[in-house]
């Protein structure tokens, strides 16, 4: 039998309320030592909470007893004033009771171990928790809902099934019927190893969204790289300074811009420098843009001024000419002295993003999927090729494999069942 949890699922520190929450066979018990008796499953009252004889507080209840819970253990909730001391005396109450604080994930760990949820739906929980801006939280709720797991699911099925008919290849090869289920469990490989990889393929979308999506602005010295940076932020986040190089290292920020989180880098100035710092600087300015999603190439828009020359791996999304109060120029131009221009600016940034990142296909969200895909990919390549149905079954067993990882659920059982009930297999 489990031991029974607590923490508090409310934010730390000084608040009006604290929610505490215990899950386990013991939380029943606790709550009703703690208020004199359980209230009615899934019906809020207000209870005197007391230890040792001595009250704690008054305290709103909640009682979900399993399976019918988010853990799908017995459930209990405790709503009290938020003061630490509170805290502290119900904390040392539940201990004296036998159960034991909760370590980080618990409880959506017990929902996942208890088949409440699924892994992409535990970690749904993290990234809405986590999302600082309104993509973040569309992405975090559709993944909740369960859009990534239905679409992971739906392949698991069908591999459940090219499995099968693999094992039926090899059992019914005397019987007319292992060729053709053969050829049925390898056209089923085909067409998924062609679906995950054209979902690979996504520029790393979800990923994007969900840790954010990184902008390198490069750009010769004094083109006015830091002060694109600071109107961006609208806010003084970089030094600007006429003298060339002050920017050394990499400055970054982090904008919403459409709803999308973007982590905007002001970086040094591209220039061949006998400075060693400079030097380095230089150095780390490209090997930032070589890592981001996007480029944008600010050039100062003066005509005498130095144009930046950047290496030919290196494609700007943007190029953008400053200082258009004294040199007007063709294509993206902008005065970050006068503001002109930058709102043009902006809304092409944000239309930028919103077509590259967001829709609304699943999305991987997770180094982790990508992985476990590329893993079940390169399986299906090779069951692609197979010539003995024993190989096909196992590169299609590997695949089931790595796909159930992503959702957690890795069951041998269903493609017995799938063996044994849909081709009769021992009568």
């Amino acid at each position: 039998m489990a031991d029974t949890i607590f923490a508090l699922a409310s934010g730390a520190g000084r608040a009006g309320v604290a929610v505490v929450r215990l899950s386990g066979p013991h939380a029943g018990p606790a709550l009703a030592a703690l208020a004199g008796s359980l209230p009615p499953p899934r019906t809020a009252m207000l209870r005197s909470i007391r230890h040792a004889g001595v009250e704690i507080d008054r305290a709103l209840l909640l009682w979900f007893p399993g399976p019918a819970s988010f853990t799908g253990e017995d459930v209990a909730e405790l709503h009290l004033h938020g003061g630490r001391a509170v805290r502290e005396a119900l904390f040392a109450a539940l201990l004296s009771l036998g159960l034991r604080p909760a370590e980080p994930g618990a409880f959506s760990r017990r929902a996942v171990e208890n088949g409440k949820l699924d892994l992409t739906r535990a970690e749904a929980i993290a990234d809405l928790v986590d999302a600082e801006t309104e993509a973040q939280r569309r992405q975090a709720l559709r993944q909740h809902h369960g859009a990534l797991a239905d679409f992971y699911e739906g392949w698991r099925a069908q591999l459940i099934t090219a499995v099968g008919r693999a094992e039926a290849a090899i059992d019914f090869s005397d019987d007319g019927m292992g060729e053709a289920e053969f050829d049925a469990a390898r056209t089923t490989a085909i067409h998924l190893a062609q679906e995950i990889q054209a979902h690979l393929d996504d520029a790393g979308r979800g990923e994007a969204l969900r840790e954010g999506v990184r902008l390198a602005i490069i750009g010769p010295p004094n083109a006015g790289k830091s002060s694109l940076l600071n109107a961006l932020a609208q806010r003084d986040v970089a030094i600007v300074s006429d003298i060339a190089g002050t920017t050394r290292d990499v400055i970054e920020v982090r904008l919403d811009l459409g709803g999308v989180l973007v982590i905007a880098s002001d970086t040094a100035g591209l220039r061949d420098s006998g400075d060693t710092i400079e030097a380095e600087g230089v150095r780390r300015a490209l090997a930032r843009a070589r890592e981001a999603h996007l480029i944008l190439l600010l050039q100062d828009g003066n005509a005498a001024a130095p144009r930046a020359a950047i290496p030919g791996d290196l494609a700007p999304d943007f190029v953008v000419w400053n200082k258009s109060d004294l040199h007007p120029h063709e294509g993206i131009s902008i005065s970050l002295k006068t503001g002109d221009g930058m709102a043009t600016l902006q809304d092409l940034l944000q239309q930028k993003v919103q077509q590259k990142f967001t829709g609304e296909a699943p999305a991987l969200t997770r180094a982790r999927h990508r992985v476990a895909l590329t893993e079940a990919l390169a399986a299906l390549d090779h069951a692609v090729v197979a010539h003995e149905p024993e190989l096909l079954a196992e590169d299609l067993r590997l695949a089931l494999r790595a796909v159930g990882r992503i959702t957690g659920r890795i069951d041998v059982e269903e493609v017995l069942d799938f063996v044994f009930q849909g081709f009769c297999i021992g009568k």
